[in-house]
């Protein structure tokens, strides 16, 4: 049996490490099959040597992370968790400790990933960057939160969000209202992520004045948008008609962020993504870049991880 010992320079962060009832503790001595005891600020690890070894480095990457003061949950744990075993760990201190922007509730919001650090990096770098991968990677989120940054930093006059009207797979029926009414719910996620940057009196304001505006794709032909941030969310629903069309309003001074997952498609059958096709066609453009996220990106509950994989590795088998 192996052991070692080691102290953590700060009470406090000896606790939150911890958790409430051991809650964190519990959870790496699982997925590494060690016992991990806690006494004050001194931590003994005893198991297989090399498990030992990765439980340190996950405690020593959660601790890093308190430091930066990081809110520990669940989610990271098993990021750094994933991290260690993949011997990537050394990787995490690259994360970004200065926050994108600060929420409506006074959250500072920050990539919690490295595939979400590598999107940030992509869109302060590039003018057009594509966000593709699985529900739950914070693509919008994060893509929302650096338009508002950019916003209030005056970097760009106009934040505009917009996605196509397309149909998870039911048929909504003549929905009631006017026009506006209609395309809200297709809306929701972008106006949800508005909300929760500005606060609902903010966007009402900035909405009015013109500076935020939330439509759908078919708004957009026609115009030349200069100096704006514009976000198209759910872009594996363009066909590549749309997505030319798009693309194509950029104007001066501003930047554009597509957003999707080229495995949630809800096109009729026999109609090509536009998604899918822009990835190849603009793989070799200067200025363009295509970010790819992954399930370990995922920051949602542990579960939508593990229903990805199950997909994935279900539309796999049917490839075989």
């Amino acid at each position: 049996m192996f052991e070692q010992t080691f102290s953590i320079d700060r009470m406090e962060h000896a606790v939150t490490l911890v958790g409430s009832f051991d809650e964190n503790i519990k959870l790496i001595e699982k997925e590494f099959s060690v016992a991990i005891v806690c006494r004050g600020s001194d931590i003994k690890i005893q198991g297989d040597e090399e498990n030992a070894d990765k439980a340190k480095r996950v405690i020593k990457n959660l601790l890093f992370l308190i430091n930066r003061g990081e809110v520990i949950n669940e989610q990271n744990i098993r990021y750094v968790i994933a991290m260690v075993k993949e011997g990537n760990d050394d990787k995490l201190t690259t994360l970004s400790s200065d926050c994108i922007c600060i929420s409506a509730k006074g959250k500072p919001i920050k990539p919690k990933t490295l595939g979400q650090k590598k999107y940030v990096d992509a869109i302060k770098k590039n003018t057009v960057v594509l966000g593709v991968g699985p529900a739950g990677t914070g693509k919008t989120y994060l893509a929302v939160a650096l338009a508002v940054s950019a916003f209030r930093a005056k970097e760009v006059n106009r934040i505009i969000l917009t996605r196509p009207a397309v149909e998870a797979g039911e048929k909504l029926g003549f929905l009631p209202g006017d026009l506006q009414s209609k395309v809200d719910p297709y809306l929701r996620p972008l106006y949800d992520a508005l909300f929760d940057m500005l606060g609902p009196e903010s966007f009402q304001k900035y909405q009015e004045r013109g500076s935020i505006e939330v439509a759908p794709l078919a708004y957009m032909r026609g115009r030349t948008l200069d100096d704006s941030f514009i976000i198209l969310d759910e872009a594996q629903n363009t066909t590549p008609e749309q997505m030319k069309m798009f693309l194509t309003r950029l104007g001066f001074g501003s930047k554009i962020v597509v957003t999707g997952d080229i495995t949630q498609i809800d096109l009729p059958d026999g109609k090509r993504s536009g998604l899918v096709d822009v990835i190849k066609i603009l793989k070799n453009v200067d200025d363009i870049e295509t970010v790819r996220f992954s399930e370990k990106d995922v920051v949602r509950h542990k579960l939508v991880q593990d229903i990805i994989k199950a997909y994935s590795k279900y539309e796999e088998s049917k490839k075989k």
